[in-house]
């Protein structure tokens, strides 16, 4: 196969999201539009990428900044599609082989129709391979006019008869092009429309003019080629994106309760005979293990899941780990850098930051832990803060295997309980604790008789 170079366009302002965010940057699945398209151009290992920007294009570069390899052109003024690919032409001018053009806000193409487009084209030896599909409702987009079985010319719906308008096969704006010639036959189009554009669809009707080969490849899901250009495509294309994502997580071992209401990304793993009840998010690259446990209301993101996880109700899971075993919740909060060992246990309204909870320990009840690392088998009591900020700095606290801390306990961080020692309740820790050593700071009870009815009558 000849080689590959993709520019995909990207420069539309997207008047209808109706955002100050450009359009391609808008999220499906947990990532930006183009995205979406990048991941699928690279599975066909292209020699070149090109990405048209316009709008917003200082925000766009910078947003694509993670992306090696990627080269920028700025399309401004926008003159329309054809005009788009042109200004393209000083990076390849001198390529050869085949020029895939896509679209930015196009995010349900797959690699496997890419993939037909390019054998078609290059079986073909065509000049040009455009991608169409049949749909019931063709409003909005160009038509594709046939000769009998062969392509004859595209034409947009503000240009369409009325007998071109009721044609239900539709142009996709996606394309394979010979890159020898391309650019001298982009220069021939007109501006002949009513909005005053080149438009690239026209490229097909010159090259049949001329006798060169335009082909085709007709995608059987239109979805494929759904375009995004207001909040209510965004949310259909999301929801298509969730249904293919439950559908092969399901088919891989997974029980999801409720497809409808499971919001799952992309990029999330999940293993076999783990069970998602229903009103779950989980998001990013979160890898959750097999045989484990979700329940309703838990949002779970870009953190790692061991094998016979449990969460319960209403948790949040953000940049965390969870080892094999562990039971989280209900009403737990993990934040970055969490680390719960293996058959550790964190419970109602406990927090945890950039804290180790080691194997076998505890934590049930309203506590909070920042900035710790917690041995084996130790036992957090209810009320129990690490109190790791002076104002200025945080510091960390050590509770080593075996320990003990009594419920309402506050440790005054950098401090250090050692193995098997025991907090008593209600302790101020601002020193550190020998191993096996009791430590308490409250004085002795004093019971003060009659001092309420003395107080009432004041």
């Amino acid at each position: 196969m000849s080689p590959v170079h993709i520019v995909i366009l990207a420069a539309g302002k997207g008047t209808r999201m109706k955002s100050a965010l450009p359009k391609v940057l808008h999220r499906v699945a947990g990532q930006p539009l183009i995205d979406h398209v990048l991941a699928t151009a690279a599975v066909i290992r292209p020699q070149s990428t090109t990405v048209v920007i316009g709008h917003e294009a200082a925000t766009l570069r910078a947003a694509l900044g993670s992306h090696d390899g990627l080269n920028f052109v700025v399309q401004e003024p926008q003159l329309g599609t054809a005009h788009a690919l042109l200004i393209t032409e000083p990076i390849l001018r001198d390529a050869k082989g085949t020029l895939l053009l896509l679209y930015g806000d196009v995010p349900l193409l797959t690699a496997e129709t890419l993939k037909t487009l390019l054998e078609r084209h290059e079986s073909t030896r065509a000049t040009a391979t455009v991608v169409t599909a049949v749909v019931d409702d063709p409003y909005g987009y160009g038509r594709i006019v046939r000769s009998g079985e062969q392509i004859a010319r595209i034409v947009e719906e503000r240009d369409a008869s009325s007998g071109e308008r009721a044609i239900r096969e539709i142009n996709s704006g996606i394309y394979a092009f010979a890159l020898d010639g391309l650019f001298d036959a982009v220069r021939s189009i007109a501006a002949q429309n009513s909005q005053n554009e080149y438009y690239l669809p026209d490229l097909v009707a010159v090259y049949r003019q001329r006798g060169l080969g335009v082909e085709t490849v007709t995608v059987s899901n239109p979805d494929e080629i759904k375009g995004i250009n207001s909040r209510r495509e965004l949310a259909e294309v999301s929801r298509i994106v969730r249904q293919q994502k439950t559908a092969e997580l399901m088919e891989q071992g997974v029980t999801i309760e409720d497809p409808a209401t499971a919001y799952i990304d992309r990029d999330v793993t999940i293993g076999r005979d783990s069970v998602i009840h229903p009103g779950v998010s989980i998001e990013g690259r979160t890898t959750i293990g097999v045989g484990c446990e979700i329940h309703s209301g838990v949002r779970i993101a870009d953190s790692a899941l061991g094998d016979r996880v449990t969460v319960l109700d209403h948790c949040l899971i953000t940049e965390a780990r969870i080892g094999d075993d562990a039971r989280v919740g209900p009403f737990a909060h993990l934040r970055k850098d969490a680390d719960i060992r293996q058959h550790a246990h964190v419970g109602n309204f406990v927090e945890l930051k950039k804290t180790v909870l080691g194997a076998g320990s505890k934590s049930m009840h309203l506590a909070y832990l920042g900035d710790a690392t917690i041995g084996e088998k130790v036992n957090i009591g209810a009320g129990t803060i690490t109190c790791n900020y002076d104002g200025a700095n945080k510091h960390p606290t050590v509770i080593e295997d075996g320990a003990f801390i009594g419920s309402d306990t506050q440790l005054i961080a950098p401090v250090t309980v050692g193995k098997g020692a025991y907090v008593g309740t209600g302790t101020t820790i601002r020193e550190n604790v020998p191993s096996g050593a009791l430590a308490v700071s409250a004085g002795k009870q004093r019971n003060i008789e009659g001092w309420v009815e003395r107080k009432k009558r004041v």
